[in-house]
């Protein structure tokens, strides 16, 4: 395994799927009638998705609710997303240094790769339907060296794993908190992380 294996989240950090998303949810309302603010639900994405459904349905519906988006999601999402600045330039950027790329995220796996495929964004591993200390098993697995991700539970997800976290301020989550959560860096997003990366690897 080549000593450089860099994790990323997927949304909000290498696809702003919030155009989809929003469809998606649209697509939901439409299909079982409980409204859900599309709006409101993109602009905190980053948990997983029965979090964000338990605000709009009973509890006892939630996984139903699941079920359905998760079976609107390729119709309505993957099209309408697109790859964050920076994004494939970071990608490239692992390789340029001989590491591997895994994406570690929320998200059901089928459903990141489909993303994924969509934009040409090439990686090694998916790991999904991982959330904060969750996904620290996955880093853990791959043999992670770093994790980048737009959310506090991301830089929860490094600690657990204890390598660094670097965190972008492209999500729900203000610079201010990511600090605050224990990132060991921050970028404002992604256009500065192959000048990271290659500052972690000489300092290695």
């Amino acid at each position: 395994m080549p000593s450089l294996t860099v994790g990323f989240d997927l949304d909000m950090t290498l696809v702003d799927s919030r155009p989809g998303i929003a469809a998606a949810f649209r697509a939901l309302t439409a299909e079982t009638g409980v409204h859900v603010d599309a709006d409101l639900a993109v602009s905190r994405l980053g948990p997983p998705l029965r979090t964000e459904l338990s605000y709009w349905f009973p509890p006892e519906e939630v996984e139903s609710a699941v079920e359905v988006y998760r079976a609107l999601y390729p119709a309505y999402a993957i099209t309408p997303s697109v790859p964050m600045p920076g994004a494939r330039a970071a990608l490239d950027a692992v390789r340029a240094h001989g590491g591997r790329v895994l994406v570690v995220t929320a998200k059901l796996g089928r459903l990141a790769r489909l993303h994924l495929d969509h934009l040409g964004l090439t990686v090694d591993e998916v790991a999904g339907d991982l959330f904060a200390e969750g996904k620290a098993t996955a880093l853990t697995e791959h043999g992670a060296t770093h994790y980048v991700g737009d959310h506090t539970a991301d830089v929860v997800a490094a600690r657990t794993a204890g390598i660094p976290g670097i965190a972008v301020a492209t999500g729900p989550c203000s610079a201010e908190e990511l600090r605050a959560a224990g990132a060991d860096v921050i970028l404002d997003d992604l256009t500065g992380f192959p000048a990271a990366i290659g500052r972690w690897i000489r300092l290695a």
